[in-house]
């Protein structure tokens, strides 16, 4: 039976007020129409592309926790809308919120590619791997018109600068012919986000992202092709998909995966309201088992923003999560390795193009 009153398309149910203009340029509808020709329930939030004008591009992440240390985000606010989604919150600080708008305005910085080209050029850069994206998927559905993330990754192949890539998304496929080239001087590494085997979970979960099949598909084929990659099963949430631990690191050791990582899912910010009203949508009667396990992991709250904790948890719950990720690793990745990218070529590029001078 499908939830009551769930709109169908969004992780998000209902507009956050935001505590702290909006520019219409395009709108689309291609997912609502779909929906209706199917027969669901479908919300009238159609979404809106609002381009933007950074100066910069390349942000220093501080965070000592999340394994990169520059990221770089084509794209704010996500169409994906995977309702835990962590990033949800940085919308706030554009002037929309946290629920319905993340999903549905989606700000896009089309001169990204002129930035970063500026910024590898820099006599002072120093070669350090960038991730895209790091806050919002680089290859949500937009990417497949404007191509932005495409001619991102054409600067990192042209000035031999090292690049890896999170996403959820099967466009990434588009673009295997440059990952391969860069991937040949140990220049690219991919870092697929693959938290079900289970449809019906990643449907009402991550509602607007590519299936579980066409992830799977997606990563044999970057590794046919040489392309390094790792799995991320992030988050983990307990009784939605903390079940599926062992199965998915089985699944994905045989197409090629290199490792396999997971955080502990964390409702910071408005999250926490969204998730509970999400849960009331589409599970309620499991609601009050999973916030009470989540809360286990976070010292009796919905979060923790304590680093070298918050990502992994504390308490039963969590040692539970951590002790199958350990027994996953030393099953089916005995010999995990440890993805590290060239950083000297860069630099070798760039002492060629200055001697011209």
């Amino acid at each position: 039976m499908k939830p009551k009153n769930h709109i169908k398309g969004r992780g998000a149910q209902e507009k956050v007020h935001n505590r702290f203009s909006e520019n219409r340029y395009e709108v689309r509808d291609d997912f609502l129409n779909y929906c209706q020709k199917e027969g669901e329930q479908i919300d009238r939030h159609q979404t809106t592309f609002i381009e933007t004008f950074p100066k910069t591009i390349v942000n220093k992440v501080t965070s000592p926790d999340v394994g990169m240390m520059y990221s770089l985000n084509p794209y704010q606010g996500c169409e994906h809308g995977c309702v835990y989604c962590y990033a949800r919150n940085t919308h706030e600080y554009w002037g929309y919120g946290a629920g319905i708008d993340f999903e549905s305005k989606i700000l896009v910085k089309k001169n990204a590619p002129e930035l970063l080209e500026k910024k590898l050029k820099n006599k002072n850069w120093k070669a350090y791997p960038i991730s895209l994206s790091g806050n919002t998927d680089c290859y949500q559905p937009i990417e497949k018109k404007l191509k932005i993330t495409r001619q991102l990754l054409e600067i990192f192949l042209k000035h031999k600068h090292p690049v890896g890539i999170i996403t959820k998304n099967a466009l990434i496929q588009r673009d295997i012919d440059i990952l391969s080239e860069l991937s040949k001087d140990n220049l690219a590494v991919v870092f697929l986000s693959i938290t079900s085997l289970e449809e019906e979970t990643r449907r009402i979960l991550e509602p607007r992202t590519a299936s579980i099949k066409k992830r799977l598909e997606t990563l044999e084929k970057l590794n046919s092709a040489g392309i390094p990659t790792s799995v991320m099963m992030a988050p983990i949430i307990p009784s939605i998909n903390s079940h599926e631990i062992l199965p998915l690191a089985k699944e994905i050791s045989k197409r090629g995966a290199r490792s396999v990582g997971y955080t502990v899912v964390r409702l910071n910010g408005a999250i926490g309201d969204i998730f509970t009203k999400w849960l009331e949508k589409t599970l309620p009667d499991r609601k009050d088992k999973i916030l009470h396990q989540i809360m286990e992991c976070h010292n009796g709250n919905l979060n923790d923003s304590d680093f070298g904790r918050r990502m992994t948890g504390s308490g039963h719950t969590a040692n539970q999560i951590h002790q199958l990720f350990t027994l996953a690793r030393k099953k089916y990745f005995p010999k995990q390795e440890k993805l590290e990218l060239n950083c000297d070529l860069h630099e070798q590029y760039k002492d060629g193009q200055l001697r011209l001078f």
